[in-house]
C-alpha cells in the first residue's frame, strides 16, 4: 500500500474500528483477549472457527457477543445424535394450495454456532461443512445461496468424548483456526462473578453492519505481501510433512501427517489480517508465527509415538517455529 493509496485510509480505519469491537465486546467477555482477537480475524478473513473448550467458558455468551458488537443475525444449533440435515438447512413443505414451499432452516443467518458438532453423525456434519464451503446450501435439487457475510464457530467438548463423532482431517481441514479456550485467570474469574450476579446488563452498542465487514474482508485480501514471507510460511508448512525435504528430525519422527496446502492460504490470509490490527499496511515473518499455533494445530496427526511420549502437537508446532 502506497501512502495516497485509498486502502491505507481504510486500513487505518479498519485499526480503529477494530479497538472499538474489542472495547464493546469486553464489557461481557472478560479475560480472553486472545481468544477474541481469534474470532474477529477469522470473521474479516472470511473464515470459520473450531473452539475447543469446556462447558461453562461463555463459548455461546461469546459469540452472542460477537453478532451483537457487528450487528448481524445469529442461530444457535445444538447438535445431537438425532439431528437431521434438514433441521440446519431446512425443508419443503407443502402448503395450502398443495404447492411445495421453501422453509428456511437456522443455516439462513450471519453467524451460525454450531454447539457441540462433533455430537452428530457424519451426514449431519457434512450438510453444514457444504455450506461453509460454498456459501449455499441445495436441497431438494434447488439452490439457495447463504446471506454473506457468513461465519460458522462450531464448538467441541474436549473431555467428554462417549458418544461422539469426530471430525474428520478432510472436514477440520475447513476451519480457518482451531481455538483453545482455557480456564480465565482469579483475578478474571473475580471480575466475571462480580459482573454476573447482578440485574444490570451491559448493553453492546453496534459498531459495524454487514456492509462494513464485507469491505473490510475484501481490504484483507488486498493487503500486499513481501515474497519473502509467503516462502516463510509455505516453508512452515511443509516442515509439518515427514516425505518434504525440508522436514526436520523432529517431524519425520513425531508426525504422520503433515499441513495441506490450504495450511499455507489460511497462513498468509490470517498474517495480512494480523497485520491489521497490529496498525501495519504489510505483514511481516512475526505475523505468521503469531497464528500459526491455531492454523496449524488440527491440521497434523501425531504419529503413535508422539502419543506414548505425550509429545503435543502444540509442542511440536513451537519446536517447528
Amino acid at each position: 500500500m502506497t501512502d495516497k493509496s485509498p486502502d491505507v485510509a481504510l486500513a487505518d480505519r479498519f485499526f480503529e474500528d477494530f479497538k472499538k469491537l474489542k472495547s464493546e465486546i469486553s464489557k461481557v467477555i472478560i479475560g480472553q483477549d486472545e481468544v477474541v482477537n481469534l474470532m474477529l480475524t477469522s470473521i474479516f478473513c472470511q473464515g470459520h472457527s473450531l473452539l475447543v473448550g469446556v462447558p461453562g467458558l461463555a463459548k455461546t455468551l461469546l459469540i452472542q457477543t460477537i453478532a451483537s458488537a457487528l450487528d448481524l443475525s445469529f442461530k444457535r444449533i445444538q447438535f445431537t445424535p438425532d439431528l437431521m440435515p434438514s433441521d440446519i438447512l431446512g425443508a419443503e413443505t407443502i402448503d395450502k394450495d398443495r404447492n411445495f414451499k421453501f422453509i428456511q432452516g437456522p443455516i439462513f443467518a450471519n453467524i451460525i454456532l454450531a454447539d457441540e458438532i462433533n455430537r452428530t453423525p457424519p451426514k449431519t456434519q457434512a450438510a453444514l461443512l457444504e455450506a461453509m464451503q460454498e456459501y449455499s446450501v441445495t436441497v431438494a435439487g434447488q439452490h439457495f445461496p447463504l446471506e454473506r457475510p457468513f461465519f460458522v464457530l462450531a464448538t467441541q467438548n474436549p473431555i467428554e468424548q462417549e458418544g461422539t463423532y469426530p471430525l474428520p482431517e478432510a472436514q477440520l481441514d475447513r476451519f480457518l483456526f482451531n481455538i483453545s479456550l482455557t480456564y480465565p485467570s482469579f483475578q478474571s474469574e473475580v471480575d466475571i462473578v462480580k459482573n454476573t450476579t447482578t440485574d444490570e446488563k451491559p448493553k453492546v452498542n453496534h459498531v459495524l453492519g454487514a456492509k462494513e465487514v464485507m469491505e473490510y474482508q475484501h481490504l484483507v485480501r488486498r493487503v500486499p505481501v513481501a515474497d519473502n514471507v509467503i516462502e516463510y510460511a509455505v516453508g512452515l508448512v511443509h516442515k509439518t510433512r515427514f516425505e518434504s525435504e525440508k522436514a526436520p528430525g523432529i517431524t519425520k519422527e513425531y508426525i504422520e501427517w503433515g499441513a495441506g496446502p490450504r495450511a499455507s492460504q489460511s497462513l498468509i490470509i490470517a498474517a495480512k489480517c494480523n497485520a491489521l490490527i497490529n496498525g501495519k499496511y504489510s505483514p511481516d515473518i512475526e505475523d505468521v508465527q503469531a497464528v500459526a499455533l491455531p492454523i496449524l494445530q488440527h491440521r497434523i496427526v501425531r504419529n503413535f509415538k508422539a502419543e506414548a511420549e505425550g509429545i503435543t502437537i502444540a509442542k511440536l508446532i513451537e519446536d517447528l517455529l
